[in-house]
């Protein structure tokens, strides 16, 4: 039924909208005047985390913050490369998934261009001789796998094609909640958004577990999924079901890099976000209480860093670290913070990068000359007296080709280690060769699920991203800590608390559309 003109209902009217506006001007969210940005930021670290935090940093806050980014190190962290005879090689993180958005993006804006990993035949090799040979024919690996392995070798290959399948489909979500710009307090919530319990569940149980629950048998484990975590983790399968799904993404086709090296992302990413680069090691922060302008007492951080034989310290409204809190690998003291931050002691597996120019000793894998050994990369089973994780050819990082071993005499390839490889081991490896260098890392975490996820939040405005690690260590994974972490010390700051760990985001989002 119609309301009456005028009357009761449109006093009624009038003093609602009355009371709202009075309610409002107490304090409406969306009332309050804005916070002014934070006079400086300090990031620690100018890896892809670092740098790509320190651009998010910029596109939020403005032009007017100042942004320091303190490494001791070189621009890039663990995308390094070594040179060899005027050549540059990637020595450190070197191949990005098709499905990396992030990585992909950051060369689309900043002006750079890929280029397509090499991708030759690959073998196992178990210390005395070639469990599997991959063939340039699709159907003869059909046919070694199933009378190898039996059909299980057909049933893994849907097995993982439904786990990456799904795994992608699920990390897609992240894309699409940070281009909302929602952010997540913690590693665990941020899985939790991904895929809710199952997918949690990932990062709690070891890949082991999860192939064994699916029927695998041990051979089939051990000879053809052991040998993809060794060379991308140098760890065993007893790591946890999401770092063994975001391995075994490096078996899709399309893999590529950066032309120039994929350090090169991280040193474009500083330079788009006019930060100042400060060469030092940090050494401590401590939380302190300084008058600014406005004559109101502020906590700020004071960061203690060294340059060379001098000491130096500045005052941040807030920190962002960028590196992992490992004694062997930053070593920062946190002072005075109540109640004290958490210490971290989580181990970061060693690895040595190794290239080598010279002629691969074939027989060492196979009883055939190396006229006819066409293999461009060999695994290793998980074998003790093994003292190599694998061995590859590689292009520089200004090529893109695929070389082959049996066009020239000489090749680069790139062995990864856990130790330095001695000369006795060199020359086991190869008939002769002209040049090795390398180049020793701490290059992931060890998996022992469950894992606990170091916090994000460490105090009020002070933000650690290499947590993220602990779930899976990868290019793409830095790059969305990053960003999270921007968006996250962005939000916190203005007190947006509507836009942190968002219960059923994704069923939100599509509603949104």
């Amino acid at each position: 039924m119609k309301p009456p003109a005028g009357g009761l209902p449109c006093f009624l009217t009038f003093g609602l909208w009355l009371g709202l506006l009075l309610l409002c001007s107490w304090g409406c969210p969306g009332s309050a005047a804005p916070r002014s940005p934070p006079e400086k930021i300090a990031v620690i670290g100018a890896g892809i985390g670092g740098t790509s935090a320190a651009y998010y940093l910029r596109q939020k806050f403005g032009k007017d913050v100042k942004i320091d980014v303190f490494e001791k190190g070189e621009v890039g962290g663990r995308l390094a490369t070594l040179t060899m005879q005027g050549q540059e090689y990637e020595s450190g993180g070197s191949i990005i998934h098709p499905l990396n958005l992030h990585m992909k993006r950051f060369v689309k804006d900043l002006g750079l261009s890929a280029v397509q990993s090499p991708s030759g035949l690959v073998g196992v090799y178990n210390g005395e001789t070639l469990v599997y040979e991959e063939s340039s024919w699709f159907i003869i690996n059909m046919i070694k796998l199933i009378w190898y392995y039996g059909f299980q070798s057909l049933r893994m290959h849907m097995w993982v094609e439904d786990i990456l399948d799904k795994f992608m489909s699920l990390f897609k979500r992240i894309y699409r909640y940070q281009s909302h710009d929602y952010a997540f307090s913690s590693v665990e919530k941020l899985l939790h958004s991904l895929g809710g319990d199952d997918f949690l569940g990932l990062f709690n149980r070891s890949l082991l577990e999860t192939l064994q629950k699916a029927g695998f048998s041990e051979k089939f484990l051990d000879e053809i999924i052991t040998p993809v975590m060794r060379v991308n983790y140098g760890q065993t399968m007893n790591i946890n079901g999401f770092v063994g799904a975001v391995s075994m993404s490096c078996t899709d086709p399309g893999l590529w890099a950066v032309k120039g090296g994929n350090k090169l992302v991280c040193s474009r990413l500083l330079q788009a976000s006019k930060s100042n680069l400060i060469s030092g090691s940090v050494m401590s922060i401590e939380e302190k209480t300084r008058t600014k302008q406005t004559g109101n007492p502020t906590k700020v951080y004071e960061v203690v860093y060294q340059t060379g034989p001098e000491i130096h310290s500045d005052f941040y409204d807030i920190v962002l670290v960028a590196t992992p809190l490992n004694q062997k690998m930053s070593n920062i003291t946190f002072l005075n913070f109540d109640p004290p931050i958490e210490e971290f002691h989580q181990y970061y597996e060693p690895l040595v990068t190794t290239l080598i120019k010279g002629q691969l000793n074939s027989t060492v894998f196979s009883s055939r000359a190396l006229d006819e050994f066409d293999l461009g990369t060999i695994l290793t089973t998980d074998n003790p007296d093994l003292f190599i994780n694998s061995i590859g050819l590689v292009s520089s990082v200004e090529e893109n080709n695929n070389p082959q071993p049996k066009v020239e005499r000489a090749h680069v390839w790139k062995v990864f280690s856990a130790g330095p490889l001695t000369k006795e081991q060199i020359l086991k490896l190869f008939v002769s060769y002209d040049y090795a260098v390398k180049q020793s890392w701490l290059a992931y975490p060890h998996y022992t699920p469950p894992e606990k996820c170091p916090s994000i939040i460490l105090h009020d405005q002070l933000y650690y991203l290499n947590g993220i690690e602990f779930a899976a260590s990868a290019m793409e994974m830095s790059a969305v800590a990053g960003y999270n972490a921007a968006l996250l010390a962005y939000h916190r700051w203005n007190g947006h608390t509507h836009m942190i760990d968002q219960e059923d985001l994704y069923e939100k989002l599509k509603t949104e559309l």
